[in-house]
């Protein structure tokens, strides 16, 4: 009687053993299905010179924008909207008075703008594009 308990045991561990190995490790199965962070795409634009909204004196902002989006497909249709796109981020720039954009706040609020008027679809039919945020990476004002 203890022999054929014994031999039970080991033969359910001997199975439990090959079930474990044949269905393979459930760590690395979760591993393999976690995604590695995509690397940012970003576009550059060519830099903005735009005569600010009069305060008293004539004065000029020389800026250059980069946007961050979310996948290739959207840097396509950027590159494919370029001149639409300069005239969005140029008309979002002029209609600026020189004194509001003096603090951080101000200028994030200028990038959150920008942001909003090129996340609209550039076209009837096109989905919009996504972009994530928009970063000067020049800022001068004169």
């Amino acid at each position: 009687m203890l022999l054929i308990l014994l031999a039970l045991v080991v033969t359910a561990g001997a199975a439990g053993g090959a079930y474990y190995y044949l269905r393979g490790n459930p760590d690395a199965a979760a591993k393999a299905a976690v995604k590695p962070p995509q690397d940012p795409i970003f576009v550059a634009l060519e830099p903005f010179t735009v005569n600010l909204q009069p305060n008293g004196r004539n004065r000029f902002l020389h800026v250059a924008v980069t946007l961050k989006v979310s996948d290739i497909k959207s840097q396509s249709q950027l590159v494919q909207y370029m001149p639409e796109v300069r005239s969005r981020v140029l008309t979002t720039l002029s209609n600026r008075a020189s004194d509001s954009l003096v603090t951080a706040e101000e200028k994030n609020l200028l990038a959150t703008e920008i942001l909003t008027v090129l996340n609209r679809p550039f076209a009837a039919n096109l989905p919009s594009a996504a972009i994530s945020s928009a970063m000067f990476t020049t800022f001068m004002l004169q």
